[in-house]
């Protein structure tokens, strides 16, 4: 029986990974029900057959889409679709009333034309997609609030932005200098079967992958050139890693002033994040991995400066399936509920 203190919600696209962390999440969240489980090649099936670890706390059955039906039901709804498809279910679901959380790429770009041009759609939902909010929520927490439509970050633009976003805000580095290597952890790949993500072939390899032309380089493009109140261009690599979860990025930039030190960038990045309780600053000499991250919303953060080169070298590790991905849109809906903004999010880590 539905508890009516709590605020019903959907997910569609609940049997990938992103939507399986997302049932991990609402489950044991306070104020928070799901009431709708929604799928294509998943609809008709109980949710516990699709994830058997499940089957003794989850008594749902995925539908088909239909979304008439899910705003009846529903408050807010998640999209855990691939990229392409939110755009055409977003609009309906907003006009019908309900708070939409899209975890694909399609509301995170301001521009429509530079979506289409990395992802091959031609849009006509502009009018919906004007009032997204990027859920970054360490950068636009006063506008999620007030959001009905939230285009949830990529997995290494939240990394990487994490760590870069003090510098470009503050104008300490040349932002044409700006360099992200970055190293994820294969279920970034999604559930589906791909050669290229089977054991025999990643395990005891490393790999870049999207080099020059990863479809997350513009997303971070479009953030950075906000916070920095110009066009910028930045360098990113992305590579695959022989491990199941994590993100870990390493930016290197130019110091406009060599003489700054990593004490002095501490303060800046502690200072530049005391409201973001997410958001680890380690002391000198620390550096993150990603196994303190695995099963949090947890981002930590290293910093150092290479007085030889006068270059700084920021370092963050998150879980690329939480914050990365169902856990920071959990945060966003926190925070467009006026609830706590870390309510039902882990911050301990499975840990060794």
């Amino acid at each position: 029986m539905s508890n009516s203190a709590k605020k019903p919600v959907g997910i569609i696209g609940a049997s990938g990974y992103g939507g399986v962390q997302l049932v991990r999440l609402l489950l044991e969240h306070p104020e928070a029900e799901i009431v709708y489980l929604g799928g294509d090649s998943s609809a008709g099936k109980q949710y516990g057959s699709i994830y058997p670890h499940l089957a003794h706390c989850v008594d749902l059955n995925v539908e088909k889409i239909d979304l008439d039906l899910v705003a009846s039901r529903c408050e807010a709804v998640f999209l855990g679709l691939p990229n392409g498809l939110a755009c055409d279910i977003a609009p309906v679901l907003i006009e019908k009333g309900c708070k939409v959380l899209d975890l694909s790429a399609d509301y995170r770009f301001s521009n429509l034309d530079t979506y289409t041009d990395w992802y091959k759609k031609v849009r006509n939902d502009q009018a919906i997609a004007s009032k997204a909010v990027y859920g970054l929520p360490e950068l636009h927490r006063e506008q999620i609030k007030q959001a009905a439509l939230i285009g949830c970050p990529g997995c290494y633009p939240t990394a990487s932005l994490l760590a870069l976003a003090p510098l470009l805000k503050n104008g300490l580095v040349d932002p044409s200098t700006a360099i992200i290597d970055a190293k994820s952890g294969t279920s970034g790949g999604g559930r589906q079967a791909k050669t290229s993500m089977l054991l025999a072939e990643v395990d005891n390899s490393l790999a870049a992958y999207g080099v020059a032309n990863h479809r997350h380089t513009p997303e971070i493009e479009q953030i950075c050139s906000s916070l920095a109140h110009q066009e910028i261009t930045v360098q990113f690599t992305p590579h695959l890693i022989p491990m199941v979860r994590g993100i870990l990025s390493t930016v290197y930039a130019t110091l406009r002033d060599p003489g700054l030190v990593r004490e002095d960038l501490l303060t800046i990045y502690s200072a530049f994040y005391r409201s973001s309780s997410f958001v680890k600053i380690l002391p000198s000499g620390v550096y993150p991995q990603t196994k303190w991250a695995c099963g949090t919303n947890l981002a930590y953060i290293g910093i150092q400066v290479d007085s030889r080169t006068g270059r700084v070298i920021v370092i963050s590790a998150i879980d690329n399936l939480i914050k990365g991905q169902a856990g920071q849109a959990v945060q966003c809906l926190n925070l467009m509920m006026g609830w706590d903004e870390a309510l039902g999010l882990p911050k301990l880590c499975f840990y060794p």
